[in-house]
Order: structure tokens, then C-alpha cells, then sequence
């Protein structure tokens, strides 16, 4: 039986529930900068056509809030990490170690190295765009 059983698993739920936070506002990120992307495509191409489109107002920004909610996300995740071995930690004041942390670890690893890549792919695309 592990000790503080119910405090680990509300720590872990916790923990959880921040990274799908972060995902979700990674995938926003993902979203605003690549609609962003497709406007100005598309007005390009209405303008290749003949049709005087109206000028995509606020381009610029689209590109840097995605790329700004991307990177808020990859922190959050960071930070959700560092929090849950915190307060493991702290729920397990003498020498005990909790086997599930490893994997709660390496989750927090992992969606930390998409939201860089997300970040490098998306700042690498707005860059041969422009």
C-alpha cells in the first residue's frame, strides 16, 4: 500500500490536468498561426485572380500570438512538472519514492519536446512565408 495514497493521486490528477490545459493551448496556437498563415495565402491568391481583396488586418500579430500561446504552453508544462515533484516531495517528507513519478515525468518530458517542435516547425514556416 503506498503512503498518502489519495494525496498522490490528487497530485497526480492535478499534475494531469495541467498538461492537457497546456496541449489545448498549444493546439490554440497551432491553430491562430496557421489560419493566420491561410488568410494571407488565401488573399494572395484572390489577388493573383483579379479580386482586389481587402488587406488581412493584424497580420503580423496572428504569427506572434501563435507563436507566443505555443510557447506558453510548453512552459505551463514545464512548470506543471516542476510542481508535481515539488509537492511529491512534500506529501513524502521522509525517505520514500513514488514509482509512478518516472512516468509522469517522462509524459511531461515528451509534450515538453512537441511544444518546442511545434514552435521551431511553426516559426520555420512563418519565416519562408514572409
Amino acid at each position: 500500500m503506498i503512503r498518502n495514497f489519495s494525496d498522490h493521486a490528487a497530485n497526480e490528477r492535478t499534475f494531469l490536468a495541467w498538461v492537457r490545459t497546456a496541449i489545448a493551448v498549444m493546439a490554440f496556437g497551432f491553430l491562430v498561426a496557421k489560419f493566420n498563415l491561410f488568410l494571407k495565402i488565401a488573399a494572395q491568391s484572390f489577388a493573383a485572380s483579379g479580386i482586389r481583396p481587402r488587406g488581412v488586418p493584424g497580420s503580423g500579430f496572428g504569427n506572434v500570438a501563435g507563436l507566443a500561446l505555443i510557447a506558453a504552453g510548453t512552459v505551463m508544462v514545464l512548470a506543471a512538472t516542476a510542481r508535481f515533484m515539488r509537492t511529491g516531495r512534500a506529501i513524502d517528507s521522509e525517505q520514500q519514492h513514488v514509482t509512478s513519478a518516472r512516468a509522469d515525468l517522462l509524459l511531461g518530458a515528451m509534450i515538453s519536446i512537441l511544444g518546442l517542435a511545434l514552435l521551431i516547425y511553426l516559426s520555420e514556416t512563418l519565416a519562408v512565408s514572409l
